[in-house]
């Protein structure tokens, strides 16, 4: 952009305008510019820089909406000839922003600073030396094997040597907060035009936070909320799902499934375990809400969270099976605060997270670590750090290879199912593209 900036400048553009469509990135909070997604921010030092230097007005223009879960946040600038943003649209929102620039701004600001005048003059031998260079390249310095033969490792840590890592999952919870209400719009009401949702409230921090969101997104009278109790369902799990539905206002509905539950169990003529019990809890929720979605035009939102799915603690076919899901990509340390940006009530923020499928289970019980170990130690292993470097920022031998086995060991829970492609038009398995109609 840089180079770009210059070239347009030096040939006497005095407004350069750039049309981008990058999804956003980066919930992370930042003081100097609040409600903004990380990759916004860098778009605009980028026009700031470009603008300041070659003494130009920038016009920066981002596309709006949603695609595949992929949010375009908006938000664009007009930066003056000094590189001050004059001008700034509101993110994840549609606008026709009207400035006014003056170009005497133009002369004064290079006046300032002349860098402009400077390239002006040599611009021309450093494009003649440029020739030079192309026409006789230099031998390489680096005597090693190529980078088509150079073994490949794990990929290089971004931290320097010797520098603990500790990833911070601190998010802007005001931010958060307005990408998720706005992906939800976008994917229940633009794309599949439903008015209507229906979330399990199973009492947890996940399904209240998914509760808020779609209040806020729908209007309460658009949610609703189903309690489905199991007979030995934990007497605080149905308390606080009341909580959340009193809180919000949204419409709530209590279906029993321990008819069902027992009836298939019995009917199976197997002995039940506790693991095969659960899995038919969870696979009988999900196809009451599938089911009471159906009867009242309502489609189904997921409430399973980051941590769950990498570590493959659900049930496949259950938990993970709703078309919508606003959290999947937010660890549980992040859903806690953005639980309290909502207002969540304390005391469902602070209980022991559980499936509640077992009498007395919790998550972190059957995981043998906690979430507040293991979302960073997760986040480690996705930005491709070897075990001794992770190692190395305080995590045990110990539990690198619990939360790595999990997480290798999942994948298969994280997809959909393998179909064998047997000509050129499998669904969504052509090799060259996706085909779906």
């Amino acid at each position: 952009h840089s180079i770009t900036g210059t070239i347009a400048a030096i040939d006497g553009a005095q407004l350069i305008a750039i049309v981008a469509a990058s999804p956003a990135r980066g919930i992370a909070p930042d003081a100097n510019n609040p409600g903004q997604p990380t990759s916004l921010v860098r778009w605009d030092r980028v026009a700031q820089e470009m603008s300041g230097e070659h003494g130009v007005y920038v016009v920066l223009s981002q596309l709006v909406g949603f695609e595949g879960g992929k949010g375009f946040p908006g938000g664009g600038i007009v930066v003056g000839p000094t590189g001050d943003v004059i001008a700034r649209a509101p993110v994840f929102e549609d606008v026709m922003l009207p400035v006014r620039v003056d170009l005497d701004e133009i002369g004064r600001a290079r006046a300032a600073t002349p860098l402009l005048a400077d390239l002006e003059l040599k611009l021309p031998h450093l494009l003649e030396a440029l020739g030079e260079r192309r026409k006789n390249p230099r031998p390489e310095r680096n005597e090693g094997p190529s980078d088509s033969t150079r073994p490949r490792g794990p990929v290089a840590p971004r931290f320097a040597q010797g520098e603990v890592m500790q990833p911070s999952l601190a998010i802007d919870p005001a931010l958060t907060t307005r990408w998720l209400i706005e992906f939800l719009r976008d994917e229940v009401t633009r794309r599949r035009k439903f008015t209507k949702v229906i979330v399990g409230i199973s009492g947890g921090i996940d399904s209240a936070v998914v509760a808020y969101l779609a209040a806020a997104a729908f209007g309460p009278e658009n949610v609703i909320g189903v309690r489905m109790p199991y007979r030995a369902s934990s007497p605080d799990s149905l308390e606080h799902a009341r909580l959340v539905v009193k809180a919000t206002g949204i419409v709530e509905r209590t279906v029993d499934i321990s008819a069902a539950v027992d009836g298939y169990a019995a009917a199976s003529g197997l002995p039940s375990t506790p693991q095969r019990l659960g899995n038919v809890m969870a696979r009988m929720r999900m196809a009451t809400l599938f089911d009471l979605g159906a009867a009242l035009d309502a489609i189904p939102l997921g409430t399973g969270n980051k941590s769950e799915r990498l570590l493959g603690y659900f049930t496949w076919h259950a938990d993970d099976a709703p078309p919508v899901n606003p959290i999947g990509d937010l660890f549980k340390t992040q859903l806690r605060a953005l639980a309290e940006g909502l207002g969540v009530p304390e005391q469902i923020i602070n209980k022991p997270a559980s499936a509640d499928l077992v009498a007395g289970q919790t998550d972190e019980g059957d995981f043998g670590i906690t979430y507040a170990r293991a979302d960073p130690l997760l986040e480690l292993l996705l930005q491709g750090h070897s075990d001794d470097a992770i190692q190395a920022a305080g995590f045990t031998v110990a539990e690198i290879a619990l939360v790595r086995k999990r997480l290798d060991g999942t994948h298969w829970k994280r997809r959909l199912p393998s179909v064998a492609m047997v000509s050129q038009t499998a669904i969504g398995e052509y090799y060259l593209r996706p085909v779906d109609y």
